[in-house]
């Protein structure tokens, strides 16, 4: 009876397979599943949230020190029969060994032939591992154990899955006919993989799959003869599932990747793609886990002669090629590092072989950065050398940094409540053309005091902002030296009510914010400044509470200007979770705007920004539907409108 009891169980420490019905409600609880709304704010971690929710094992934090076989055989029951021959159980059958359990309603053990037959509800129960079927049946003399009609829930690996038979092998392999697996969420899991065989082999992680069909959202979308994959995470060489598609930039697009674990902290991704109109590209990516230097990352691509490429630009090369380097390191408590490198043969190639992703598609230019930043408790010190390879041919490369120092103050320390504002950074500009040149001194100097109440807060900000520049200006006689400086002052406020209320049936949190925020920038003259890195800000809603309408530190703006916006949200009582967001706002401009990009560029004289709308809801942990509106008063028009749907998959991303 103990070495029964020992081999079943075993068999539910190292099984690999999942549940039929999985949407069921009744069979959630029977499986373990607590889902996202369910897990306190504080224990969802990354895990839980990509998974929708968690699986609970109430034997995790059973002491496992003491092997089974090691520990007295419990068995409980309501009814019991031993004779010379059999041992029968019947009622509420309850075996513990150690950490292992197992209930059934009936339990009947053959002592000659030494098998064993647990019938009815049968649950299996040990540490990690669950296991649910309608019978289950132990041969002790070949060792092999079999289960029907099956669910199985591997608590630690988020594995689920159902078999119509699974056989435990004396050498421990498991081998499943007719059996289904994926990962969570049980009540309605994105992708199956039903087999009519499964191997899976515990010691080595591997396992293999004949006849299987992949289902994502219950459509069919693969049949694969035979297939080899992980168990756990454990990484495992080997063929890669391909890629297939097609576009008008190649035709047909095959890609199969070959993956090779060379060591723990480095491996290979070899991707041979062939493009029917172009040829084949050799595709690399290198990582590599340094307890020096942190984690690199290099990726590259080579295609000798791409002959679609070499039919549109005759002039050009058809051999082409990426290169790509990432970095990041850290260096005790205080050094970091980061490196991110990309430069392609030609301006066309990202548009015609990196054309499975759309911010691929708009990049303008590649960034080429080294940074080295050291940070305390109190100061930020940042050095970078970057410099851009420009992707189109009517946009000059941007302006190298060689290099740019930033110093800030990111302390907590207060006087009264009152914070220090500092921060301080020179850049020295340079270009491969014949343009301004030189270096920029920014400055930035002041004191805020945030206050906050369950109410509302309250935030007055006052400083100086500064810069300087010394210039080489070839064939322009103008002033090598020009600076500017600015006063600015905002006070931010706002309140917050509340009131309980429903949203599609659920109990709600709603708040109303409203918000104004006042701002004044002193205007000095900047007609004589280059401009090495800033823009106008695209206007948003964002924008009605930041305190300028420049990205960089070329311009100073001028502002004398309030805005008045208003928020409402609803959070879910149960969960703590925000579900719905909207807001509109608007600024009122008190002066015109004189300080423009472009000196040459008209003063901007409207005395209202236009209204900006944004809204945002959260139905789920999974999906994200956005929009935004920017309604111009007075031209009476929409300048701009948007909507989006996001849905976040299992690695967080979206």
């Amino acid at each position: 009876m103990i070495r029964w009891v020992s081999a079943v169980l075993a068999i539910a420490a190292t099984s690999v397979s999942l549940a039929d019905d999985l949407a069921e409600a009744s069979v959630l609880a029977d499986l373990d599943w607590q889902p996202l709304i369910k897990v306190p704010l504080e224990e969802r971690d990354a895990l839980c949230r990509q998974c929708g929710g968690r699986f609970v094992d109430p034997l995790a934090d059973v002491d496992t020190s003491v092997a089974p076989m090691d520990s007295e055989l419990q068995v409980t029951s309501e009814e019991s029969e031993v004779t010379e021959a059999t041992a029968v159980f019947q009622g509420d059958v309850g075996i513990r060994q150690g950490y292992r359990v197992i209930r059934a309603d009936r339990v009947e053990v053959d002592r000659g032939e030494e098998t064993a037959v647990a019938t009815g509800d049968v649950t299996l129960r040990e540490p990690g591992t669950l296991i649910r079927g309608d019978t289950v049946t132990y041969n002790s003399r070949t060792e092999v154990a079999e289960i029907f009609d099956a669910d199985y829930v591997l608590h630690n690996r988020r594995m689920i899955g159902t078999a119509q038979q699974l056989t435990r092998m004396p050498n421990g392999e498991i081998e499943i006919t007719d059996g289904k697996m994926s990962y969570c969420p049980p009540e309605d899991p994105d992708w199956v993989i039903h087999a009519e065989t499964l191997k899976i082999d515990p010691a080595s992680g591997d396992g293999q799959a004949w006849g299987a069909k992949l289902r994502v959202a219950g459509v069919p979308v693969m049949y694969l003869p035979w297939i080899r994959f992980p168990v756990d995470s454990r990484r495992k060489s080997g063929l890669l599932f391909p890629d297939i598609g097609s576009d008008t930039r190649g035709g047909l697009d095959l890609t199969t990747p070959i993956y090779w674990n060379i060591a723990p902290n480095y491996d290979l991704l070899y991707s041979p793609r062939h493009i029917q109109e172009r040829g084949l590209v050799h595709q690399g990516k290198f990582r590599w886990l340094s307890e020096q230097t942190g984690l690199w990352e290099f990726n590259g691509g080579w295609i000798g002669n791409d002959s679609k490429y070499e039919d549109e630009f005759t002039d050009d090369d058809s051999s082409r090629w990426l290169i790509a380097a990432k970095q990041h390191g850290q260096f005790g408590s205080h050094f970091r590092t980061y490196i991110n490198y990309g430069r392609v043969s030609d301006s066309e190639y990202l548009k015609d072989l990196e054309n499975n992703t759309l911010s691929a598609q708009r990049q303008t230019a590649l960034q080429q950065l080294g940074r080295v930043e050291w940070i305390n408790d109190e100061w930020q010190l940042r050095l970078d050398l970057e410099q851009f390879q420009s992707l189109a041919k009517d946009i000059p490369e941007d302006y190298r940094k060689l290099p740019q120092f930033t110093a800030r103050w990111i302390g907590q320390q207060t006087w009264m409540g009152i914070k220090p504002i500092v921060i301080s950074q020179l850049s020295h500009f340079d270009s491969k053309a014949q343009r301004v040149t030189g270096q920029r001194f920014y400055n930035e100097i002041g004191l805020t005091q945030p206050r906050q109440w369950s109410y509302g807060f309250l935030t007055p900000t006052l400083k100086y902002r500064s810069v300087q520049y010394e210039l080489d200006r070839p064939f322009l006689p103008l002033n090598t030296s020009p600076s500017a400086g600015s006063i600015t002052a905002s006070l931010d406020g706002g309140l917050i009510f509340e009131r309980q209320t429903t949203l599609a049936g659920a109990s709600m949190t709603q708040t109303l914010e409203p918000r104004a925020y006042y701002l004044y920038s002193q205007r000095d003259e900047q007609a004589l400044q280059p401009n090495f890195d800033s823009a106008e800000l695209t206007f948003s809603y964002g924008q009605l509470y930041r305190d300028t309408r420049f990205s960089g530190h070329d311009r100073l703006d001028d502002a004398n200007q309030l805005s008045i916006g208003v928020t409402t949200r609803f959070f879910d009582n149960e969960s703590g979770e925000e579900r719905l967001n909207a807001s509109i706002g608007q600024i009122l401009y008190l002066e015109d705007r004189e300080i423009r990009l472009n000196p040459s560029d008209p003063v901007l004289d409207e005395t209202t920004s236009p209204i900006a709308a944004e809204f945002n809801w959260l139905p789920n942990s999974d999906w994200k539907i956005s929009a935004s509106a920017l309604y111009d008063t007075n031209e009476n028009t929409f300048d701009a409108a948007s909507g989006q749907v996001t849905y976040f998959d299992d690695a967080g991303g979206g």
